[in-house]
């Protein structure tokens, strides 16, 4: 059966033998005894072509599930004991590769030095399978229904600003509040410019919001909030230390933006190397140990907002 998807695959015998180190007559008795035993021919072949025959392709659409199940009976039986190794191939956002999933490799590298680790780091999400990638590390759903997906964080979203804004500019309390603010805009993708998007005791509430500065980087938005620039959008992951030295204040906490939590995708659950498997087991043990060292430092400045000062937005 590999032998025969190999050729397919392949599309050429001769391509097949030179794969699996077989003399060209070889391979040719390889395919007759296989055809023979079978009783149909599978292979429609000329000097300078090859094609499948209707039964070839049933063979080859039967062989080629049987032995992803082999493939990942394997996995299972063997996992206790495998040695990740090989090339695993990841893809992350620019700048939570950059700081956050860069040294994280850095670590499970020297605990798995027989993995080869390739990092690419992209602004918007990339075709996995057409990539070659064996996973991505991203925040938000993916649009791609076809992936496999394992969260191992949840990332809640906050309106915030600094303590130097809102004494200038008044602490809003309502949604329609945002319209007289300067707001800073984190351009992402395809989302619509200065649209925000708030769930509000099961309903859902748009604003369109307006600022000076806007950016498509994270760390520059960010930076201008701590300046003072005005209210931004940021993820939990983001504000906790800000949150906590005192530099952000989060403002309407009420009103609940859609979460950006963190996911690893893959494009099979079958046949998943044991590399990514082991990849995936360990961002999972970091995050949980992270959030978990945190103690919900976010939750505790989650407290009903001041009412704006008198004459001002």
């Amino acid at each position: 059966m590999q032998f025969f998807v190999l050729i397919a695959r392949l599309g050429s015998l001769a391509a097949a033998a030179r794969a699996v180190d077989l003399t060209p007559p070889a391979a040719t008795k390889r395919l007759a005894t296989l055809e023979a035993r079978l009783g149909v021919r599978l292979l429609n072949r000329t000097t300078r072509s090859l094609s499948l025959t209707s039964e070839g392709e049933t063979y080859l659409q039967h062989a080629t599930r049987i032995l992803a199940d082999v493939k990942e009976m394997e996995d299972v039986v063997s996992q206790g004991r495998a040695v990740p190794r090989g090339l695993l191939r990841v893809n992350a956002t620019l700048n939570f590769g950059r700081t956050t999933i860069a040294p994280l490799v850095s670590e499970f590298a020297k605990r798995y030095p027989e993995v080869e680790v390739l990092v690419e780091v992209t602004d918007r999400p990339v075709d996995l399978v057409e990539s070659g990638f064996d996973l991505a590390v991203r925040f938000g759903d993916l649009p791609d229904k076809r992936l496999n997906a394992r969260r191992i964080m949840s990332n809640r979203r906050f309106l915030c600003a600094s303590p130097a804004y809102l004494e200038s500019h008044g602490t809003p309390t309502v949604l329609a509040d945002l319209a007289a603010h300067r707001c800073i805009i984190h351009r992402q993708n395809d989302d619509a410019y200065g649209i925000w998007r708030f769930l509000h005791h099961d309903h859902s509430e748009v604003v369109k919001v307006h600022g000076m500065l806007s950016s498509n980087d994270g760390d520059i938005v960010l930076g201008w909030a701590l300046d003072g620039h005005g209210i931004l959008i940021r993820s939990e992951w983001d504000l906790a230390r800000y949150l906590d030295s005192g530099r952000l204040r989060i403002v309407l906490p009420d009103f609940k933006l859609p979460s950006a939590d963190l996911y690893v995708y893959y494009p099979e659950r079958r046949n998943l190397p044991v590399r990514a498997r082991a990849f995936i087991d360990f961002l999972a043990d970091h995050f949980r140990t992270a959030l978990d060292g945190r103690g919900g430092s976010v939750q505790g400045h989650v407290k009903p907002a001041r009412r704006s000062r008198k004459g001002q937005p």
